[in-house]
């Protein structure tokens, strides 16, 4: 298993995020150019194939500054407001170290012994056992815990949750999903705008729009159809892809970083055995999911989903780490009786054992006091 803060890896997810950037300013394009096609096919049904392409790539070299403009608006909403979207959808709220002493002293320790710049601490108010980090660079890094982790592990566990989203943090990971995330953000938005238009032509203009000078040439709408909705599939399918080539590596890189800071591999394992499957946040959606310590929500067979699982993970460190895997975890109910749960008390409760009417210990009846008898070892001497 991978070091945590290996200077490799780190450089690898720069250069990925770089690759990102680049792919989602291509995929935008190539959504673009797919719109163009379908309103030429739509508005020149009868034109030869090869001018419905030409005449697609024209109208996409008008487009093109449009869509820059309109991508790099999305991108900078995203770069400042991510953070408040992603606190609507969870309920989460910033905490000072005077409203969770426990939890902010944890992670500035860890912070501390790393020489690591702190991220914001956030609750979110949700009984799931998850975990996730957020931000695009120092000032913005931020943790969220939910309340159920934080009844559920201990401070050891915690602390190893802790440094499992630091890592994330360290190794520019959280970086990544989020662009990830404003990639299928646009490419969902563009591929809906694109179909919206598609389906309102077709229904009020047919396939008889303008006409040109090929129409006598003839029969490559169709075709052109078939090709732009093959593009929009294809952009949408490689946005979903490289959200979840990002997630699973990263995962056991993050247990790996969450060991080498707090040499515990133990607690580290329980808490992914207590985590697991209790970590349905009820408001997330699967971009918010895809950035939890652990996501219960799997694909078709599991090919689609964005974690390996707690079971992989748990060998991983067992195998690397020298842990020891206690098992799936039960977790038991609170201990602390609710009133109703709380016996009444009588006047006897009050008492001590041996003035209790008919009390007994271990080696028989007490013996009972009376007008005659003193004490339990005699009458009192005068």
């Amino acid at each position: 298993m991978a070091a945590f803060g290996l200077y490799t890896h780190i450089q690898s997810n720069r250069r990925r995020s770089i690759a990102l950037l680049i792919g989602l300013f291509f995929l935008v394009y190539v959504l673009v150019f797919a719109g163009a096609l379908l309103a030429e096919a739509l508005s020149v049904p009868n034109a030869p194939l090869d001018y419905l392409v030409q005449a697609g790539f024209h109208d996409l070299w008008i487009a093109a500054p449009v869509a820059t403009l309109g991508t790099i608006l999305w991108v900078l909403i995203a770069y400042k407001f991510h953070q408040r979207m992603i606190d609507a959808v969870t309920g989460a709220h910033q905490v000072t170290r005077a409203e969770e002493p426990r939890l902010y002293n944890l992670l500035e320790n860890l912070c501390i012994s790393r020489g690591i710049t702190m991220p914001s601490l956030r609750i979110a108010d949700d009984d799931a056992l998850n975990a996730f980090a957020t931000g695009l660079n120092e000032k913005q890094y931020s943790i969220t815990v939910t309340r159920g982790l934080i009844g559920a592990l201990n401070d050891a566990e915690m602390e190893a949750v802790l440094g499992h989203e630091l890592t994330h943090i360290r190794n520019g990971d959280v970086r990544m999903l989020v662009i990830a995330v404003v990639i299928a953000g646009v490419i969902s938005f563009f591929g809906e705008m694109v179909f919206r238009l598609f389906f309102q032509s077709a229904r009020f203009g047919g396939l008889g729009g303008r006409r040109s000078n090929n129409d006598r040439k003839g029969g490559g709408a169709a075709i052109a159809i078939v090709i732009a909705i093959v593009l929009i599939v294809v952009a949408w399918l490689l946005s979903i892809v490289i959200r979840f080539a990002l997630s699973r590596r990263r995962e056991f890189l993050a247990d790996a970083g969450a060991v080498e800071l707090t040499k515990n591999p133990d607690a580290m394992i329980t808490a992914l055995r207590k985590i697991e499957n209790r970590g349905e946040l009820a408001t997330a959606n699967s971009s918010v999911m895809e950035m939890c310590v652990d996501n219960p929500r799997q694909g078709f067979s599991d090919i689609f989903a964005t974690h390996p699982s707690v079971d992989a993970r748990v060998a991983a460190l067992v195998k690397f780490a020298g842990g020891h895997d206690p098992g799936p975890i039960a977790l038991e109910p609170s201990a602390d009786p609710t009133p109703a749960e709380t016996p009444p008390a009588d006047a006897d409760s009050f008492l001590h054992p041996q003035q209790r009417e008919g009390a007994s210990g271990p080696w028989g009846d007490a013996p009972q006091p009376s007008s005659q008898d003193g004490g339990p070892w005699g009458p009192r001497q005068p």
